[in-house]
């Protein structure tokens, strides 16, 4: 465990004890004292140290958890990931340009396409957010206009009827989530898919509670197999991470209807929600269960992660105790992102992107399934990312280190559930731009030629 720097709280001041130990955890990493990969005291830890209540460590670490500068990893502990270094004013993150020694394409999943944003539409939406006066008290639950903003964009694009009252600002899905533990009683048993999203179990296994996984096929999880005993289920029923199936009606009302029953809290992560291919619309969780389903949604696939925020619309007692959780603790969403997507979406900007983003992502999609043909694919009806099934994880690993001479990064199923899991290759074709993705398929054509017929 790395030895802390002396962090100094002010008892006697205004700001909330936990926004204060958030403040100088990223003071040390900014300042060189903590570095990436290190590993940070327990929550239980920290508080006998500083002599503050563990709800205190607890809130700022789930403060940089939904920052992105720290994770929870399970049966180790907190680690940071990143440190903040300063920089310009904030943007899309400028691409390397593959000609540069060493580049790759990467064809990971979990990447926006930050391609298609229209610069002078996102630059209006900097300077409109930088125009309302300065805030006096904290916002916990968010500011109005982004609620607002969040409730229009999910009936229009998501059919979800939410009430800005009914909506919290929130920094992201995995904070979403990690806010969502923290709700929930202390050592309890929640269900997650396997393979599934990792940094979402870590979240739940950060804030101790026990992680049971449960298997997913081509139409998601698999309700029927899911064990009695349970708080929650986190699922994706969009699109599924990482298999990519679309759980359909009748499995989704069976979930719902098993929620009510035995009175779990279903986490609904609208993961790729707004992207689907050839295929109607299915109802979301939330629309069919509002009483049992903690919706969860982000702006950094739809646009970028430099917003950092997001959005849960949840049943009125869970939304109850995370605003007074947030109170308690002095843990809020930044503003400044809330207010740049609220003048994107209410200018209209938000809705032209998203046609953008379906048409590329399209067109994109089509150009895999030719240069794969005759290659099984998964989740290609939805979504940013396809997985090819390969007889076991090492060929997976085989196909991996192929491209990886090649120049192109792709990722192995196992990372999300273990060599268990079988063989895949995930493959995300939005965090490229167009030519590197046209110059990458036929680097994937020829180092998947021969492996799946193997199988």
């Amino acid at each position: 465990m790395t030895e802390l720097p002396p962090l100094h709280l002010d008892r006697a001041g205004p700001e909330p004890l936990a926004a204060q130990l958030a403040d100088a955890l990223r003071a040390a990493a900014a300042g060189g004292a903590l570095r990436a990969g290190d590993r940070l005291p327990s929550t239980r830890e920290l508080a006998a140290v500083l002599r503050v209540s563990r709800t205190v460590t607890a809130a700022a670490y789930d403060q940089l958890l939904a920052e992105g500068w720290v994770e929870g990893r399970v049966g180790a502990g907190t680690f940071v990931t990143a440190v903040p270094a300063a920089g310009p004013a904030p943007g899309p993150e400028p691409r390397r340009e593959p000609a540069d020694e060493g580049a790759r394409i990467e064809l990971r999943p979990g990447t926006p396409c930050t391609e298609v944003l229209d610069r002078a539409a996102w630059r209006r939406a900097w300077r409109a957010a930088a125009d309302p006066e300065p805030d006096l008290l904290p916002r916990y639950a968010g500011l109005p206009g982004f609620r607002a903003a969040v409730g229009e964009h999910l009936l229009r694009h998501r059919g979800l009827v939410a009430r800005p009252d009914e909506v919290l600002a929130t920094g992201g899905s995995t904070g979403a989530i990690a806010e969502l533990a923290r709700v929930l009683p202390e050592g309890a048993r929640v269900a997650v898919e396997e393979p599934g999203y990792r940094r979402a179990a870590d979240a739940l296994a950060a804030a101790g509670l026990e992680v049971v996984g449960v298997p997913v096929d081509d139409e998601g999880l698999r309700v029927e197999d899911l064990p009695t005993g349970l708080a929650a289920v986190y699922c994706t029923p969009a699109h599924q991470f990482p298999v990519g199936g679309r759980m359909p009606a009748a499995r989704r009302i069976a979930l719902v209807e098993r929620a009510r029953v035995e009175g779990l809290l279903v986490i609904e992560d609208d993961y790729d929600g707004e992207l689907r291919y050839d295929v109607a619309p299915l109802p979301l969780l939330a629309a069919l269960g509002p009483d049992v389903v903690a919706h969860v949604g982000t702006a950094s696939k739809i646009l970028t992660p430099t917003l950092g925020v997001g959005w849960l619309v949840a049943p009125p007692v869970v939304r109850a105790a995370v605003a007074e959780r947030r109170e308690r603790t002095g843990s809020r969403p930044a503003p400044a992102g809330q207010r740049v997507f609220a003048a994107f979406a209410t200018s209209g900007d938000l809705a032209r992107h998203l046609r953008r983003l379906r048409r590329e992502l399209g067109e994109r999609r089509r150009l895999l399934v030719e240069a794969l043909a005759g290659v099984p694919l998964r989740g290609d009806r939805a979504g940013a990312h396809v997985l090819v099934p390969l007889p076991d994880a090492a060929t997976a690993r085989a196909v991996q280190a192929a491209a990886a001479e090649r120049g192109v990064g792709l990722e192995v199923l196992e990372r999300y559930a273990g060599a268990e899991a079988g063989g895949g290759i995930v493959i995300g074709y939005a965090g490229s731009t167009r030519a590197e993705f046209a110059a990458a398929l036929p680097v994937l054509a020829e180092v998947l030629e021969g492996r799946v017929a193997e199988g």
